[in-house]
């Protein structure tokens, strides 16, 4: 296998905790939320679905109990962000602080050990394909993360659901006028994000590297938010930005197998330098932002 099929055959399954983490904070931003907290809710997840497998609950178990962990660590960022309106960038630091410690406390016992991961899934035909057919071989967590990535492309575009939660995020006040109980939409929008971090912690501890370590989520949350801003909150845009981050932590170890003297602290400082650079670009487009941009992001809602 050449560096490019090692890429190709990995970005996917590399890219899936970025994806499942932005997606959810997509969803909570599009309410008109911003919530920091993602790294540690990642953290939270990941520890709870490593003990869930460890212990023998399986897989799915493990990323159930992920999943309702995250979520009810989100519930507490909206009871004080938006039940007290305290400032969102304060708590959200504050709850992933917070989801980090615990993983920490919780995982101690656990360093070092190892789970068995899941099988990878072929397409016929297109799995045999000279090159890129590696890319069409992942678990099943990265097909369906694909499936999702469509469901929420398609809520926003096409059902009143997405309808009803954009105009929740440009002008609450308006959408309260009209019937609609922000605080209660924004509530469920916070859950469906912590899920989503939970899951992608999950993922990142029991299936792409299925071992415990402490730390071990390594930024990836923070990278979900800045892919947020990369997709300039578009589906299609997130899903190619959390590809390219993908291949872009994997070309590290590609290049260290072709024998590349490269320092290993550069080469794993790639994903964050991308990400520095590729926000200094979208930053700079203005009028970009403010095209797709959510109008009332982080502000807090009064009756």
């Amino acid at each position: 296998m050449n560096a490019i099929e090692f890429i190709l055959s990995g970005m996917l399954a590399a890219a899936t905790p970025f994806l499942l983490a932005a997606l959810g904070e997509l969803v909570v931003e599009r309410a008109g939320v911003l919530n920091l907290g993602v790294e540690g809710l990642m953290a939270f997840g990941a520890v709870l679905a490593f003990i869930i497998v460890y212990h023998g609950g399986g897989h799915l178990m493990g990323f159930l109990v992920a999943g309702l962990g995250s979520a009810f660590l989100s519930l507490i960022f909206a009871i004080v962000a938006l039940g007290f309106r305290a400032n969102q960038v304060a708590t959200g630091l504050a709850i992933g602080i917070l989801g980090q410690g615990l993983s920490a406390l919780f995982g101690k016992t656990y360093e070092s050990l190892t789970v068995k991961g899941l099988p990878k899934i072929a397409i016929p035909g297109l799995s045999e394909i000279p090159v890129i057919g590696s890319l069409f071989v992942q678990d099943i967590i990265v097909w369906l993360s694909l499936v999702v990535t469509l469901a929420i492309w398609a809520t926003f575009a096409y059902t009143k659901v997405g309808l009803v939660v954009r105009a929740v995020g440009e002008n609450p006040k308006a959408a309260h006028a009209i019937g609609y109980s922000v605080i209660s939409i924004r509530i469920l929008a916070i859950a469906f994000g912590g899920a989503m971090a939970g899951f992608a912690g999950a993922y990142a501890a029991v299936v792409y590297t299925p071992l415990w370590a402490d730390g071990m989520i390594a930024g990836r949350g923070w990278i979900a938010i800045a892919l947020v801003v990369f997709g300039t909150w578009l589906t299609g845009r997130i899903f190619l930005g959390a590809s390219l981050f993908g291949a872009v932590s994997l070309m590290g170890l590609a290049a260290q197998a072709t024998g590349m003297d490269v320092p290993s602290q550069l080469l794993s400082s790639l994903p964050y330098l991308v990400t520095i650079v590729v926000l200094g670009i979208i930053s700079a487009d203005r009028r970009l932002l403010k095209l797709n941009g959510v109008a009332s992001l982080g502000e807090p809602f009064e009756r």
